[in-house]
């Protein structure tokens, strides 16, 4: 998956909480995403606030499926709220795909 067939993926599932997402549709759009507050951030703090606000729920809902594509739950999302968990959950974003279903598999859209 490229750059843009990930922005677009994410977007296109903007709140889909289910299913699998690639190493390749995380990153990039984590990178779009960092690209993008960067950008904002100089040009105006009150745009800043209105894109970071407009991108928490795909950001969320990508870093869920991530999750779901290494065989867990998109609520060990709330270890991002440590240090400690913020690690975590970076090396398991950078862990490769878990071959065949998982319980996550059966709730996707």
């Amino acid at each position: 998956m490229n750059f843009g067939q990930a922005i677009s993926t994410c977007f296109s599932k903007y709140a889909t909480f289910s299913g699998r997402a690639s190493r390749s549709e995380f990153w990039w759009f984590m990178l779009f995403e960092v690209i993008l507050l960067g950008v904002t951030s100089a040009i105006s703090d009150i745009l800043y606030g209105i894109v970071a606000l407009a991108l928490v729920l795909p950001v969320l809902a990508v870093g869920a499926r991530r999750l779901h594509d290494i065989g867990r739950t998109g609520w060990w999302q709330l270890l991002s709220l440590t240090i400690i968990g913020s690690l975590v959950l970076l090396y398991w974003f950078v862990q490769p795909t878990v071959e065949g279903s998982n319980e996550y598999d059966a709730v996707a859209a």
